[in-house]
């Protein structure tokens, strides 16, 4: 505690009207002077008395209480600080710190980390964001408080502003640089790729192999798509590549991309870059061959035209070829069905084939369903939904066509009412096990009845809901590269209808078409992982319990299991924290996946060698020093405002000197009394000294 004393002025009278009187009291005075008359430097006194009683002099003292400068050091604790020997020396700096600034009295020391879990911006953030952390550190100090910052880092920041000016930092700051001088290192540059594309179009990428201090050569690249086999690709260092590639399937594609070691590598992090592109369908095609009209038919026509995604060709054979009646040619269909056309030339265009009631009739001879059977065994899907003609001679079993159906008809049709019901395997298989309005397990679903179920013998496949008895009502099986599905009654109309409550038909029917058609939200045996900000989300799917842990392996190459936790559709989930861009592989034994963390091109990979480059500029503005920890750690020293804040081996912090006043005691120099009595005596002086 400090006492300060000093000379405060009040006015008694506002101040304009104190400087009028003292200029007119100068006027006289000068009148007098000019006039020589006696007396004058008396009266210059005694106004000089008045004016200095109006200004009211007094006598103030302060009692002060000095405040605590404060020091920030801001350690760097992002990815690139955890190459070589840069943890351990800031560590040992910032213990030194601590040590040397906790032992001063006048210092208030405070530490922030930036890049480190739980410091406000992670490590998964767009680079090194140090001065954002700073101004949060700085956020209840006023500036002239603040005696200087020193940042531990490798100098590789990434938010450091282009004016120095606009830091608003009135205090030195210093650098302590952990890493060596002359660092070199290779990295790998993703310069241009689509976030999306059509599955099965060609797409590129551009990407090049830098070494940063490097004399450039000869290198190579490998690219792995959804961890697939590699495919090398040579590269020249440091000119782009074009990469051509294609995606397979719907949904997010994860590409990963290597380059090998260079002649001097920092890290083999950024010789690795991911992407995640997510494939996109160019409208699905959809062929509907009704084989009658019924009351059904146009249920699903209506269920395919409202998605925006599907293209429908449908066709309704409304007469046999063969049938002569006389009806005139212009009540007949305005065209004729073009078999060759479609199961022929254009069939492999299709990415679903459905035929709905259809029926042996000379329509589609054997030799085009034969070629609907090589095209599923290469990769399509046929769904059959079945009427009363598939228990008869009719029936589409007794084609072609009936090596690829999942079962054979008995030749036995239901006619009972019934609801269908979800099998041990419809539980647990994602096209039914989350349909609308489903019972919990063991409960009859509150679905309307259907009345008409056909019944079949010898069945492969999975399936997943039954009628009466029992008797398998849908049927999902993988044939070759493709997929077929039935459905074994022609009732599903009902539920559209509404009758006796209805049920999910629209729902039920989409999934079947988009399970046909490879829909990777649809797989029945699944492993994925989905990246929301800092957490990956894990879903597998799975029509057998007990699928055991999943085994992650991190962009370090450090493994950790997790057990998943299970629900009663065939769904087990769980959720993980990271803190660590990259890519993380997931395995459980039977089934991968691969999820992508991060930016696509972190710029903290972007030149992972230590540089004074970036905070160059400001440390100039503000008057701080650079120095590198591998040479010597500097001494630390008190300096005044308007000094050098460095020197040789050696840093300065301000010293602001704030403070708090703590109490004011103010004394009047000029008592009232005494002002009169000086006033009077000296006019009378001058009076008498004029009377002579």
């Amino acid at each position: 505690m400090t006492a300060i004393a000093r000379i405060e002025f009040a006015p008694l009278i506002p101040l304009p009207l104190l400087a009028a009187l003292a200029v007119l009291a100068l006027i006289l005075v000068g009148v007098l002077l000019w006039r020589r008359g006696a007396g004058a430097g008396w009266r210059l006194l005694a106004f000089a008395a008045g004016l200095l009683a109006l200004a009211n002099p007094s006598l103030v003292e302060e009692q002060r209480r000095p405040l605590k400068d404060v020091a920030v050091v801001v350690v760097d604790r992002s990815l690139s600080q955890s190459i070589g020997e840069r943890a351990t020396r800031t560590d040992a700096a910032l213990e030194r710190l601590r040590r040397q600034l906790g032992d001063d009295d006048g210092i208030e020391l405070r530490i922030a980390r930036t890049g480190a879990p739980g410091s406000g911006d992670g490590v998964l953030a767009d680079g090194t964001r140090l001065f954002e952390t700073l101004q949060r550190t700085l956020a209840d100090v006023p500036r002239q408080r603040l005696a200087g910052v020193i940042a531990l880092t490798d100098g590789q920041i990434h938010d450091v502003p282009g004016d120095p000016a606009k830091a608003e930092l009135e205090a030195p700051f210093h650098v302590l640089l952990t890493g060596e001088r002359d660092e070199r290192d290779r990295r790998l540059k993703v310069h241009a790729a689509p976030s999306f594309g059509i599955v099965g179009e060609e797409l590129a990428m551009t990407l090049s192999v830098e070494d940063q201090g490097g004399s450039g050569g000869n290198g190579f690249v490998t690219v792995r798509q959804d961890d697939g086999p590699p495919r090398p690709y040579p590269v020249v260092i440091g000119r782009p590549l074009e990469v051509p590639f294609k995606l397979e399937h719907a949904g997010p594609t994860v590409i990963e991309i290597e380059t090998p070691a260079g002649p001097e590598e920092l890290t083999l992090r950024n010789n690795r870059a991911v992407l995640v592109v997510n494939g996109v369908r160019e409208r699905l095609r959809v062929l509907l061959v009704s084989g009658e009209p019924h009351a059904g038919e146009r249920t699903w026509r209506n269920i395919l035209k409202s998605d925006p995604s599907v293209d429908l060709v449908h066709f309704t054979i409304l007469r046999p070829p063969q049938k002569q009646d006389g009806t005139p040619i212009r009540e007949l269909s305005l065209i004729s069905f073009p078999t060759r056309e479609l199961f022929q030339t254009k069939l492999h265009e299709f990415d679903l084939v459905i035929f709905d009631r259809y029926r042996r009739r000379g329509v589609l001879p054997d030799t085009y369903l034969r070629n609907v059977v090589r095209y599923v065994q290469d990769g399509g899907a046929v769904l059959t939904a079945a009427g009363p003609a598939f228990a008869t001679p009719l029936s589409l079993d007794r084609t072609p066509l009936g090596e690829v159906l999942p079962s054979h008809p008995t030749g036995t049709v239901q006619m009972t009412g019934y609801r269908p019901m979800l099998t041990g395997r419809g539980n647990r298989h994602p096209v039914t096990a989350e349909l609308p309005g489903l019972p919990d397990e063991g409960e009859t679903p509150t679905w309307g009845r259907w009345f008409r179920l056909i019944e079949v013998e010898r069945v492969r496949g999975d399936t997943l809901m039954h009628g009466h008895g029992a008797n398998p009502l849908l049927i999902l099986d993988r044939v070759g590269e493709g997929r077929v599905a039935q459905l074994l009654s022609d009732h599903a109309w009902l539920w559209a209808r509404g009758y006796e409550g209805g049920g999910p038909q629209a729902e039920l029917l989409r999934r079947i078409a988009h399970w046909l058609m490879k829909e990777p939200d649809l797989e029945e045996d699944d492993l994925r992982a989905r990246v929301d900000g800092a957490r990956i989300e894990i879903t597998r799917r799975s029509l057998e319990a007990g699928g055991g842990p999943v085994r992650i392996t991190q962009p370090s190459g450090k493994t950790v299991r997790i057990e998943l936790e299970a629900d009663a559709r065939g769904r087990e989930t769980a959720t993980i924290s990271v803190d660590e861009p990259g890519l993380y592989r997931l395995n459980d034994g039977r089934r991968r996946a691969v999820a992508a963390v991060g930016e696509i091109n972190p710029l903290e990979y972007a030149d992972m060698r230590t540089s004074a480059e970036p905070l160059a500029p400001l440390v100039k503005y503000t008057g701080g020093g650079t120095f590198w920890l591998t040479e010597a750690m500097p001494d630390l020293r008190r300096v005044r405002p308007g000094r050098d804040a460095n020197g040789r081996g050696w840093l300065g912090l301000r010293t602001a000197g704030d403070y708090v006043v703590t109490g004011v005691s103010q004394y009047p120099l000029l008592p009232g009394v005494v002002v009169l009595l000086s006033f009077l005596g000296i006019t009378l002086l001058a009076w008498y000294r004029e009377g002579r």
